[in-house]
């Protein structure tokens, strides 16, 4: 990398294949048109270890032996050299086949035959050959395959028959004969663990995860077991970080119980292949296959990302458009996204995204490790195009105050099982103070839990972690400290497992990662062999705070266990002190702690197994405790240069001893501020860097310094400073030249300004020509030997009917440019066409979402008459030639048009036409395509009219560049004369300013900002503008002071008459005169004036007024030379009705010295129609009193009130024509006295008692129909009824005419009209209506259908049911219960009797019916009377005696009891 090219800028080696050898490019070819790939296809390659045969499986090279892959089918037998089964091999991953791993004879002959077979394939070409060889191979794997079954089976029928016949003596506990491995997997791959187990009876096998039993079912899909003959295996699916613990597998019989161990370890795949060759190719299965072969696309990347800025923890999200040409259904080409050349690949952190024809990379949590440039690269059959930009992440925002930046690009170098280097970056912010050290954090994949590893912090920014877990990965962390606290946390490293590198070493590389396969080979140990020295001892690593050692274990193979002592010993001593005395070290580094800093120390390491411990290695030179990293010298010679309006291109020398170089920061300051502020929060490694996002025309300095693992340097010398600025260079080349107008002997050219203009006005071009003979070119010409500054040429001194072509330069002041493409072959005769040509120099302006300007220049051939209009086209940027259409239908003779109605964001050119009376012309060139969208901060052009009246137009932008210009134009041509307009700018604003408006200024007024992206607006002066833009010049120069309000009079307390205005706006220097009928009247006795200047409030109080006050009063204002007045006229009854009032208002006011009343009588009337007379009373004291009075006569008293404010009140509950009269309440005491009057008399009591009937009528419940024996009755109730409330009865909206036969009445709180007797005319709708005096209350019920069939059918019951109640048999009375006679008198009762008809009568004794006879005579006389005589009783006519009557209607019944007694018994005893 070249130090003077910034490493962005550079032509990135990862677009471009070349850089490859021609090894590797082979290789690639023959990968890529591989056409018969499949992972793990067949058998490559053999290794043999201890006689374990393992076979090792390759894609790549299996798609070369055979291009139908012939396997036979997978064993799990291991056998030796005499084909003994030892074990069984099986391989880490596997995929949807299974892979042989083991050959034997015939298999081996099998793939002599398969490359035997590719040979015949290559030489020979027949159908018939290759088809039989295929059957042959076909044929034999068939045989091979049924001779192993039958082998296995007959040995597992041997082996079971044989622990049948000898069941005891087999009986033997559990027995690994093969362990489960330790693996190492990639994420989202699948691992199995295999082991062999015998034992008799066969045991139970149980796997655990990290001592927790696995469940398969309760995970299903995640694991599944597998036990064959004796064969166990646990196969986990799809591992991520979650499935790193250690496994142990436990099998137990009645014999007993054993368990065996293993690690699992759960890593993401880091690229350990070149990351530049591109995975294979595969057919979409999604989408279909698209076939590139035939076509040539054409890539083009546009709406483009820029430099971007980003704050860590925010989201940024980088997007481009591509267009591919010729565009394909479903065809989606290679996108990749690349920061700093590196591939990345999708992760948490990275989200990508391709919708069709946006490619979008989203960084979902920015961290400053996401700085960088970063590539789009878009790949397809016929190439590749690239875009870069730069993103820059600046730091959050600190927890504490002046707390450093978060560390960044947080690693792990080395791992094992005892500890882990981790390494991170410094960052570049320090908070103000210095960085005293750094504190590593670490948490356990699969929990939150974030430990401190080291209690001080550390200042070299590499660390050992200790005190690790065996098998378990790991997250880390730094962060930094200062004086003022610490910072945030850095972002967390990629997962890393602590695991052993003996282990790591069995684990044999991985084939490509799309293939998922790894091969693991283990040696048989050797038991009681004592191992040997340890071999090549070195310090790999010193600092102040630790040593890390490391060694190569004794080169004795298959040693059991070893594992390692290690030993110090202090220089100039001989005295070896072991270091790890408790746990041997089982890998062969080491990272030593609690050295003395300054002390020398050599060091040694024994290997020790169960069979003891050997010899020691040969100590180390002596190593004296220190950093041994110095930290870098600082850089020298920092350059800035200009580079854009934003940006400065930043170079330095490289530090002079810098080891380990991490690379640099950089920093930049505003000249004269003592500010500094990073450039970059990630260390670059050029001596050359694009410093963005700065001021523009500010002047900056820079500074720059050094990082490596040991520190920070001391800064660079300041820079000189740089003005931001973009750096001026040449122009571009101009392009699409064309020619106007051809004679005889000269050509008019036109042509486009450049792209890009080089940072300064172009001054001008120059033209080139040469003669074209027989598609030969000649010699270039100058055609102009001054520069022109128009975009069109006359070319002379041509020679008739000779093709020329031409080439333009563009000048400005830093040189010419070079020179245009040469344009196409233009044949020198004259036009004799009578249409004229094409017009030119096409612009674009005033680009807003719906609309545009468009200019143009007439077209220099006229033809043969004059142009006399021109007529525009527009179609879509996307769109096809047959699209165009005219923007107007009438040809217009301006040139320029405002086009309006465009569709929002899309892309539009445009081309013009001339015509004359011979008829339309040629077309323009064709402008660029124009994205219809106002741009941000867009401003449009403000008219303004100031305090003197004078007319401007203003315009402002804000992202001036220093060479900006404002150029105003008239009707689209720059104005020049200043006798209309005087132009005025200053800073980023710009006013044209109207002289003297007048109607010769009427038109379109532009301004145009030179040195932008075509910043401009217009604004339209029309006649209706012109005569409003007047109207408010002339109101600002001859101004009125503007009035909230006019004046106005109001009754202050007292009767005080307040004359007041109130101006909108008016300045302290404003002044008012009061005016009384045209005379000054001033401050005094009778007016009291004030004048608020703040709120604009003018007011003049009088105490009263007096017949000499009538008149007209006006209050006149100035302020400057603004003026108004306003006047307010008090004559006539106008007058006297104020100066009333206000006597009434004085006379209040002395009323309300004493108690009086604040509100007066008045009454409510509550729901439960009770009338409360009350008023509000006020200054009242303890000794005032309140008497109420109704026609004169006192009626209640109210003695030494007990509150000051209050309510008085006299409650009548029933109200009735009594209570009407007139009421009256007196306060007084020694203050005074007031009263308060209220008349309920005549109309005043009606207005009561219509309040009370409307409660009364709002309380009434719905009228309901009922019925009596007498007819139908409706009624209703109310909660309090009144005999003064009017109600009428309506039938049909018709009042009732009350008969007979139709009444109306009130029983208690109920309301009834009863019809006696209904008949169906009585059918229909009634109303009864409550009187309120206002708009009533009626209630309305449907007496018809059945409502009325139902009322009449019950009036008929109940009137039959009274008429038998009334005629039926009854005893009416006259007999008594008991009847007590003397013996020997005569007995005479007699009883009513009624019935209709007359009723039979019975007489009974004793219930036994009687007759009458001389001793009992009974009699019924006239229908009526019933006697009932004894002549003379004796004591056997005592008894019960009954009458019974009874006729059709009912029966009834009446008992007396009859007592004879003997005088002569003593106590007149009753027999």
């Amino acid at each position: 990398m070249s130090g003077s090219m910034p490493f962005y800028q550079k032509h990135h080696r990862h677009y471009d294949r070349g850089y490859r050898s021609r090894e590797t490019e082979s290789k690639l070819s023959q990968y890529q048109t591989s056409s018969r790939y499949t992972a793990g296809s067949s058998t490559s390659a053999i290794s043999t270890s201890r006689g374990l045969k393992v076979s090792s499986h390759s894609g790549l090279e299996a798609s070369r032996l055979s291009p139908v892959p012939k396997r036979a089918k997978p064993t799990y037998l291991a056998v030796d050299k005499e084909n003994q089964i030892i074990g069984y091999v099986v391989p880490i991953f596997r995929g949807s086949q299974e892979f042989v791993t083991g050959f034997s004879n015939t298999e081996e002959a099998r793939v002599r035959d398969t490359a035997a077979y590719m040979a015949r394939r290559d030489l020979f070409t027949s159908g018939l050959e290759m088809e039989r060889s295929e059957q042959i191979s076909r044929r034999e794997t068939m045989r091979e395959s049924a001779e192993r079954i039958s082998l296995n089976k007959r040995i597992y029928e041997h082996g079971e028959h044989f622990k049948r016949i000898n069941e005891d003596s087999l009986m033997h506990a559990p027995e690994f004969v093969i362990k489960p491995r330790s693996h190492t997997v990639w994420e989202k791959q699948c691992v199995r663990l295999h082991c062999t187990v015998s034992g008799w009876p066969d045991p139970r096998v149980v796997w655990y995860k990290n001592n927790v039993a696995i469940d398969p079912i309760g995970n299903a899909g995640k694991y599944k077991l597998e036990s064959r003959y004796s064969v166990h295996s646990l196969e986990i699916n799809r591992c991520d970080f979650d499935d790193t613990a250690q496994y142990h597998v436990s099998a137990m019989n009645s014999k007993g119980e054993q368990s065996a161990y293993a690690s699992v370890v759960v890593k993401r795949f880091k690229g350990e292949i070149d990351e530049s060759l591109p995975s294979p190719r595969r057919a979409s299965t999604e989408d279909g296959p698209v076939s590139e072969y035939g076509i040539n696309f054409q890539t083009h990347i546009v709406d483009k990302f820029g430099v971007s800025f980003g704050r860590e923890g925010e989201t940024m999200s980088l997007g481009c458009t591509v267009i591919i040409y010729p565009t394909l259904h479903l065809y989606k080409p290679e996108v990749q996204w690349y920061r700093d050349d590196v591939l990345l690949s999708p992760s948490k952190w990275n989200h990508m995204h391709w919708s069709g024809d946006r490619a979008t990379l989203t960084l979902t949590h920015l961290n400053k490790e996401d700085e960088g440039l970063y590539t789009l690269r878009v790949t397809t059959k016929s190439g590749y195009e690239t875009y870069s930009a730069y993103v820059f992440v600046k730091d959050a925002d600190a927890e504490v105050e002046r707390a450093p930046g978060a560390p960044l690009d947080v690693r792990c170098l080395d791992a094992n099982k005892d500890y882990i280097i981790v390494t991170w970056k410094q960052p570049a912010v320090d908070g103000g103070d210095s960085i005293l050290g750094y504190f590593v954090d670490r948490c356990e994949v699969g929990t939150t839990h974030w430990i401190q590893c080291n209690d001080t912090p550390v200042k070299f920014a590499r660390f050992p972690v200790t005190g690790l877990v065996e098998g378990r990965s790991y997250l880390f962390r730094v962060r930094a400290i200062n004086k003022s606290g610490m910072s945030r946390p850095s972002r967390v490293s990629e997962p890393v497992a602590a695991m052993d590198p003996s282990d790591r070493a069995r684990m044999r590389g991985t084939s490509a990662p799309w293939t998922g396969q790894i091969i693991v080979t283990e040696e048989e140990p050797a038991e009681g062999v004592v191992p040997g020295r340890p071999l090549e001892l070195q310090v790999t690593e010193a600092t102040k705070n630790y040593v890390v050692l490391s060694w190569n274990p004794p080169g004795e193979k298959g040693l059991e266990g070893v594992m390692y002592y290690v030993e110090k010993c202090v220089s100039g001593t001989d005295s070896w002190q072991r270091v790890n005395t408790e746990i041997p070290v089982k890998s062969p580094r080491f990272a030593l702690f609690d050295l003395a800093e300054g002390k020398s120390y050599s060091f040694r390491v024994r290997c020790c197994n169960s069979a003891g411990v050997g010899e020691p290695s040969d100590p180390t030179e002596a190593i004296t405790v220190g950093d041994k990293l110095d930290i870098p010298s600082a850089p020298s010679k920092v350059v800035p240069t200009r580079n854009t309006d934003t940006s400065v291109v930043v170079s330095w020398v490289a530090s002079s001893e810098a080891k380990e170089l991490v690379g640099y920061y950089i920093e930049g300051s505003i000249e004269g501020s003592n500010v500094w502020e990073p450039c970059n929060n990630k260390p670059v490694k050029a001596t050359r860097f694009i410093c963005h996002g700065l001021m523009t025309g500010e002047k900056y300095m820079f500074r720059v310094r050094a990082v490596n693992a040991a520190g920070l340097s001391q800064f660079s010398p300041e820079s000189e400073a740089v003005e931001v600025k973009a750096a001026i260079a040449s122009p571009a080349p101009p392009y699409g030249i064309t020619v106007l107008e051809c004679v005889c002997d000269s050509m008019v050219l036109a042509w486009k300004q450049p792209s890009f203009i080089g940072g300064a006005d172009i001054t001008g071009y120059f033209v080139d020509y040469r003669e074209v003979t027989d598609g030969v070119p000649g010699k270039w010409h100058e055609a102009n030997i001054k520069a022109i500054s128009d975009r069109a040429y006359r070319v002379s001194d041509l020679k008739e009917n000779r093709k020329y072509q031409f080439q333009v330069r563009a000048a400005n002041m830093a040189g010419v440019g070079i020179p245009s493409l040469p344009s196409n072959t233009f044949l020198c005769e004259e036009w004799t066409i009578a249409v004229p040509g094409p017009p030119h120099d096409l612009q674009v302006r005033e680009v807003r979402n719906d609309s545009l300007v468009l200019l143009w220049k007439p077209p220099v051939y006229q033809g043969r008459d004059p142009v006399n209009g021109f007529y525009i086209d527009i179609k879509e940027a996307d769109a096809p030639e047959e699209v165009w259409r005219g923007v107007n239908n009438k040809a217009t003779e301006k040139t320029f048009i405002k086009i309006k109605n465009l569709k929002e964001g899309e892309r539009f050119v445009f081309r013009v036409r001339a015509q004359n009376k011979a008829g339309v012309g040629e077309c323009s060139d064709v402008t660029e395509p124009v994205p219809a969208l106002t741009k941000p901060g867009t401003k449009e052009i403000v008219v303004d009219v100031n305090d003197d009246g004078i007319i401007s137009l203003n315009y402002e932008f804000c992202d001036l560049t220093p060479d900006s210009k404002f150029v105003w134009s008239k009707n689209y041509e720059e104005i020049t004369d200043s006798s209309r307009l005087t132009i005025e700018t200053k800073g980023n604003k710009s006013k044209a300013i109207f002289n003297t408006l007048e109607e010769e200024d009427i038109g379109i007024y532009s301004c145009l900002v030179t040195h932008t992206d075509g910043a401009s607006s217009s604004y339209n002066l029309s006649e209706e503008e012109l005569k409003r833009l007047l109207e408010v010049s002339h109101d600002h120069k001859f101004p009125i002071i503007p009035l909230k309000s006019e004046l106005a009079v109001e009754l202050l307390e007292k009767g005080k008459v307040r004359f007041w205005l109130q101006a909108d706006k008016i300045s302290a220097n404003g002044k008012v005169d009061y005016i009384f009928n045209e005379k000054a009247v001033s401050q005094g006795e009778k007016y009291k004036m004030n004048f608020d200047k703040n709120t604009g409030v003018i007011e003049m109080i009088m105490e009263s007024l007096t017949p000499a006050d009538e008149g007209t009063f006006t209050f006149q204002l100035q302020d400057g030379k603004a003026t108004n007045q306003s006047s307010l006229v008090l004559i006539g009854d106008v007058f006297k009705a104020l100066q009333k009032e206000s006597e009434f208002q004085k006379k209040e006011w002395v009323r309300k010295q004493g108690p009086h009343f604040i509100e007066y009588l008045g009454y409510e009337v509550t729901p439960e129609c009770c009338v409360i007379l009350k008023c509000k009373v006020g200054n009242v004291k303890k000794e005032t009193s309140a008497h109420w009075y109704k026609d004169g006569r006192e009626i209640k008293s109210d003695e030494h009130l007990g509150f000051t404010e209050g309510v008085l009140k006299l409650e009548i509950a029933q109200i009735s024509k009594k209570d009407a009269g007139v009421y009256e309440v007196v306060l007084k005491d020694d203050r005074g006295k007031d009263t308060s009057t209220l008349n309920l008399t005549d109309q005043g009591f009606k207005d009561l008692m219509n309040e009370v009937f409307s409660f009364i009528a709002n309380s009434s419940t719905a009228l309901k129909i009922t019925s009596t024996d007498q007819g139908i009755r409706l009624y209703t109730f109310v909660s309090y009824y009144n005999d003064l409330l009017q109600v009428t009865w309506h039938y049909k909206d018709s009042a009732i005419a009350f008969s007979d036969r139709i009444k109306s009445g009130v029983v208690g709180e109920q309301l009834w009209l009863q019809i006696t007797e209904p008949t169906e005319k009585d059918m229909g709708k009634y109303a009864i209506e409550f009187n309120d005096g206002k708009g009533g209350l009626r209630r309305t019920v449907e007496l018809s259908g059945q409502a009325f069939d139902d009322a009449f059918a019950e009036f008929q019951r109940l009137k039959a049911a009274a008429i038998a109640e009334r005629s039926r048999a009854r005893v009416a009375g006259g007999l008594p219960d008991v009847v007590t006679i003397q013996e020997g008198k005569a007995l005479n009762l007699t009883c009513n009797i009624s019935g209709d008809p007359v009723p039979e009568v019975t007489w009974l004794k004793n219930d036994r019916e009687i007759t009458s006879d001389d001793h009992c005579i009974l009699k019924f006389a006239s229908g009526k009377f019933a006697s009932f005589i004894i002549t003379g009783v004796n004591t056997s006519d005592s008894g019960k005696y009954s009458i019974l009557v009874k006729n059709k209607y009912g029966t009834e019944s009446g008992d007396f009891t009859v007592s004879v007694f003997i005088p002569d018994e003593a106590g007149g005893k009753k027999k």
